[in-house]
């Protein structure tokens, strides 16, 4: 009789990234599900615990969304902060759905954008406040010219400060969380998350301010100032703030997928971008300075094909993600890991959503039917970050633990395949999607974290053996693990 262990081992692929090495032994390398990570954990200081550095980020958005609650409320009374409230929440939901909508190709972890929202809506809202009404006064005090102050704090200072508070975010992100931010797409998302937040909080302000002023002068109806104001900033342009700081989010994911020896541009992207949400923002605020139909030239002149233009990049980015997924994963289909249809599949919107509910239409029940169609939502996740890390890998923007995270992908799929494989390869007969990418030379995924940028041609449609470290031995043919 045969051992167990030998009839399991047969049944997986080959891999042609890893050479002679076992596939037990490349699975195994991976960690388990709680122990996800590229790099050696470190111990031995309180502030590089996870658990502390979570918990000092929860305190500090709380600390500040109860002083910027407190601030606000001071200046718009209790009945404006509820008015502004529910006046400025309405957009909320529609924008948060937009950018997520944006973000379904690939989705990022909701505490990163839950972090993005606190942070626009509490601590670049307190920063703004306090730092705008301070340099208002200062400028006032010098020269003596109120009017002037408040004109030059709208146009200068308060673009520069509230687009350097709401980039923070996407620059903590872009540093802390770059295995969870890599490229375009995460840039517009993070910062629209981030801006939206923002433009919530400052909403309650203006709103609950115009609400007061309406109690002074008696005003009601369409005539009074909350109405123009919610019209102004809720109705005419809710994303204002959300299209100045996305400027900054696309430098940010411009930066990610550049090479890493492109340092000077790494760093000129986002500082270009930043600038440039500045000047957008600058120009929308002082649009009045233009005349009576100042703002009504700047909106329709500027501001709505700003707004296409940058819409049209984001969608297109997102189509361009769906276009990686079916230019890289046949390297893995064509060494066993898929199936021949699962590519073409993966790269479809539609095809992914037909498999997540083949998956939970195939079990007996509804709490396997949600676990499998969460095991098909996760196994899709996997394989477009497996496409986007080769993508990267190819034009030389990963670092040297590129091979531990291609395995530890590759091995979170394999765990999924059985439920997900199928509902995958089904989804693309009924779409009729059959796998049209056919290489004559598939090319070999990278597997020793060296491949990447060596040799002229090596990456896509390169047919010949992957390069091998230094001291190694020579590239032999690939073939199925020994029994």
């Amino acid at each position: 009789m045969s051992d167990p262990s030998v009839r399991y081992q047969q049944a997986r692929p080959a891999v042609p990234v890893f050479h002679e090495q076992r596939l037990d032994e490349v699975l195994g390398a991976a960690p388990e599900r709680g122990q996800w990570r590229y790099r050696p954990r470190r111990v031995g200081m309180v502030w590089r615990s996870k658990v502390f550095r979570a918990g000092a980020v929860i305190v500090a958005l709380v600390l500040c969304g109860l002083v910027i609650l407190a601030l606000v409320r001071e200046q718009t009374g209790p009945e404006g902060f509820l008015v502004g409230l529910g006046l400025a929440v309405l957009p909320v939901p529609l924008l948060m759905a937009a950018f997520r909508w944006l973000d379904r190709v690939e989705p990022g972890p909701w505490r990163n954008l839950i972090f993005s929202f606190a942070w626009g809506a509490c601590a670049a809202a307190l920063v703004a406040i306090i730092a705008n009404s301070f340099a208002t006064r200062w400028i006032a005090t010098a020269t003596a010219d109120p009017a002037g102050a408040d004109t030059l704090g709208a146009t200068v200072i308060a673009p520069v400060v509230e687009e350097s508070a709401k980039a923070a975010a996407v620059l903590l992100i872009f540093l802390f969380r770059r295995r969870e931010f890599g490229g375009v797409v995460d840039g517009i998302v993070v910062a629209g998350f981030t801006a939206t937040g923002f433009a919530f909080t400052e909403n309650i302000l203006y709103l609950g301010n115009a609400f007061g002023e309406d109690q002074q002068l008696g005003s009601s109806g369409f005539a009074s100032v909350t109405a123009g104001t919610f019209f102004v900033r809720i109705v005419m342009s809710p994303f204002a703030h959300p299209l100045f700081t996305v400027l900054t989010g696309l430098g940010f994911g411009f930066a990610a997928v550049s090479a890493r020896r492109h340092r000077v541009r790494r760093i000129a992207l986002p500082v270009l971008g930043l600038l440039l949400a500045m000047g957008l923002h600058a120009l929308w605020n002082g649009s009045s300075a233009f005349g009576p139909y100042g703002f009504y030239a700047v909106y329709g002149i500027v501001m709505v094909p700003a707004f296409g233009l940058v819409t049209w990049l984001a969608i297109w980015s997102r189509q361009r993600e769906l276009r990686t997924l079916a230019a890289e994963l046949p390297a893995y289909a064509a060494a066993g890991w898929l199936t021949p249809a699962e590519p073409t599949a993966l790269s479809s919107m539609r095809a992914r959503g037909m498999a997540r509910d083949l998956a939970r239409h195939w079990q007996q029940d509804r709490t396997r039917g949600r676990a499998a169609a969460r095991a098909v939502a996760e196994y899709e996740s996997f394989a477009t970050s497996l496409a986007g890390l080769r993508r990267r890998a190819r034009h030389g923007a990963v670092g040297p633990d590129f091979g531990s995270r291609e395995r530890e992908l590759l091995h979170h799929l394999w765990q999924r395949r059985d439920i997900a494989a199928p509902a995958l390869t089904h989804a693309a007969h009924l779409t009729h999607r059959p796998n049209v990418h056919h290489h004559r030379h598939p090319p070999t995924p990278y597997g020793n974290g060296y491949g990447y940028g060596q040799g002229p041609g090596y990456g896509h449609g390169y047919s010949g053996p992957a390069p091998q470290p230094y001291g190694s031995a020579p590239p032999t043919t690939h073939r199925r693990p020994s029994q």
